[in-house]
C-alpha cells in the first residue's frame, strides 16, 4: 500500500518538496551542533534542560492522549470511529518520533543513545522510558497497518486487534507515568536547585497529564479538520463533539490544578516555588523572561474552554477550528516553552539566568517537526487513497463528498 503515497498532485509533490527541505535545513544545523557541541543552544550550566526537552514533553503527551481516546472510541463502534482512530494512530507514530528525535538532539552525541541500549539499568528513568516509546511506536505502526490492510480488503480487523488495541490504551497510561516520572526525576538529579520545590507539588502530576489529553484531542480535532477540506476524508460531527468535550473537561481541569499549584506555594510560603512562578508571570530583576508568553498561554486557555464549554459556538466548525488551536497553543506555551526552563529559574544561587535561543537550536527543532510532517502526510496518503470514513448520516460529515450525496 505504501506505493500509493507516491502519486499524488502538485500541491502533494510541493508540500513534500518544502518539508525535505526544511529537513535538510534542520540536519545541516544539527551537523553544527555536532561538531560545535551545545553551547550552540541556549542550554547552560544554570538551565540545564532547554527547548529540546520543553518540545519532547509537550509532543510525547499530546501524541499518546490522542490516540488514546481515538482508540477507546474505536473499541465501542469499530465502524464509525475507524476513520478517526487510523488519523489518531498515525499521527501518534509521527509524533511519537519526533518525540524520541528531540531526545536524541538533546543528548548532542548520539553515541550516548547506544549506551542505554547496551547497558539497560532498570533503575533508570530514561531506559524505562526508551522502552515505552519504543513499544508504543512499532505496536502502533503495526495496528494502524492491520486495520488498513483490513480495510482495503474489506474483511473486519482480525480478532488480536481488540487487545492489542487495549495493550495500546495501557501503554498510554505507562508513557505517561513514565513521563511524568521523567520530568520529577530532576528533584532527584538536582536536589539542590533553589526551584526543585516547583516540582514538589502533586499537583503538577495531575496537570501535567490533563492538558496532554487537552491537547490531544483538539489535536486530533485540527487533523480531522483539516483532512476533511483537503483530503474530503469523511469525519462525523459526532465524533469531532465528542473530541471537543473531551478536550474542554481535560483543559478544565488542568486550570484548576494549575491555580491548586499555586495556591499551595503561597500559602505554604515555599519560597523557592513562588520565585519559579514569579519569574514565569512576572519576571525577576528587570527581565520579563517569558512571562508575556505565560499570560498569552492564560489567555488562549480560558478563551479555549470558553469557546469549547458552551454548545452554540463549539457546534460552530469555524469557532471549533479556533477552540482547537487555542488549547494546542495554550498547551504548547505552557509546557513547549515556559515549564521545563522554569524548573531552572532561578538558579541555586537565586540567580535568574534568561535562555536566549539561537538560530542554530530553532533550526534543529524545525527540522525534527518537518521529519514528523512527512512521516504522517505520507502515511495520511495512504489512508486517504485506501479507507473512506463512514458515517451514519451524511449531512453529519465534515468533507462529505458531493457526489456521493
Amino acid at each position: 500500500m505504501i506505493e500509493k503515497a507516491l502519486s499524488g498532485s502538485r500541491k502533494y509533490y510541493a508540500w513534500l518538496a518544502f518539508l525535505l527541505a526544511v529537513i535538510g535545513f534542520g540536519v545541516f544545523a544539527y551537523i553544527r551542533q555536532f561538531n560545535g557541541g551545545l553551547s550552540l543552544t541556549g542550554m547552560s550550566r544554570d538551565v540545564s534542560w532547554g527547548l529540546y526537552i520543553s518540545q519532547f514533553t509537550f509532543i510525547v503527551g499530546t501524541a499518546v492522549s490522542g490516540v488514546m481516546i481515538a482508540s477507546l472510541c474505536y473499541l465501542r463502534d469499530k465502524k464509525q470511529y475507524l476513520g478517526v482512530v487510523l488519523l489518531g494512530e498515525f499521527l501518534s507514530v509521527a509524533a511519537i518520533l519526533v518525540a524520541i528525535l528531540f531526545i536524541f538532539v538533546d543528548l548532542g552525541q548520539p553515541t550516548r543513545v547506544l549506551n542505554v541500549m547496551l547497558h539497560p539499568s532498570p533503575q533508570s528513568i530514561m531506559f524505562w522510558d526508551m522502552v515505552t516509546l519504543g513499544g508504543f511506536l512499532v505496536l502502533n505502526i503495526f495496528l494502524g497497518w492491520v486495520k488498513l490492510s483490513a480495510e482495503k480488503k474489506g474483511q473486519e480487523a482480525p480478532s488480536y486487534i481488540k487487545p492489542l488495541t487495549i495493550i495500546s490504551v495501557l501503554m498510554v497510561v505507562v508513557i505517561h507515568m513514565v513521563a511524568v516520572g521523567l520530568h520529577m526525576a530532576t528533584t532527584f538529579i538536582y536536589p539542590g536547585l533553589s526551584s526543585a520545590e516547583y516540582l514538589f507539588s502533586g499537583a503538577m502530576a495531575i496537570r501535567f497529564v490533563a492538558t496532554a489529553f487537552a491537547s490531544g484531542a483538539a489535536l486530533l480535532i485540527l487533523v480531522c479538520m483539516v483532512v476533511a477540506a483537503s483530503a474530503q476524508f469523511k469525519v462525523s460531527d459526532k465524533v469531532i463533539q465528542l473530541l471537543a468535550k473531551t478536550s474542554c473537561i481535560a483543559m478544565i481541569i488542568g486550570v484548576i490544578f494549575y491555580i491548586l499549584q499555586v495556591n499551595i506555594a503561597f500559602t505554604n510560603d515555599m519560597t523557592s516555588h513562588q520565585a519559579s512562578l514569579l519569574n514565569l508571570f512576572v519576571g525577576s530583576g528587570g527581565q520579563s523572561g517569558i512571562a508575556p508568553f505565560m499570560w498569552v498561554a492564560i489567555a488562549l486557555a480560558a478563551l479555549g474552554i470558553l469557546l469549547l464549554l458552551v454548545p452554540g459556538l463549539r457546534r460552530n466548525k469555524n469557532i471549533l477550528l479556533m477552540a482547537a488551536i487555542m488549547i494546542v497553543l495554550a498547551c504548547w506555551l505552557d509546557k513547549g516553552l515556559a515549564s521545563s526552563l522554569g524548573e531552572f529559574m532561578p538558579n541555586s544561587f537565586g540567580q535568574i539566568t534568561d535562555y536566549a535561543v539561537p538560530i542554530n537550536e530553532i533550526a534543529v527543532i524545525c527540522g525534527v517537526y518537518a521529519i514528523g510532517l512527512l512521516v504522517v502526510s505520507v502515511l495520511y496518503k495512504v489512508v486517504f487513497a485506501v479507507v473512506k470514513a463512514p458515517c451514519a448520516d451524511s449531512s453529519e460529515c465534515i468533507g462529505e463528498q458531493r457526489k456521493d450525496v
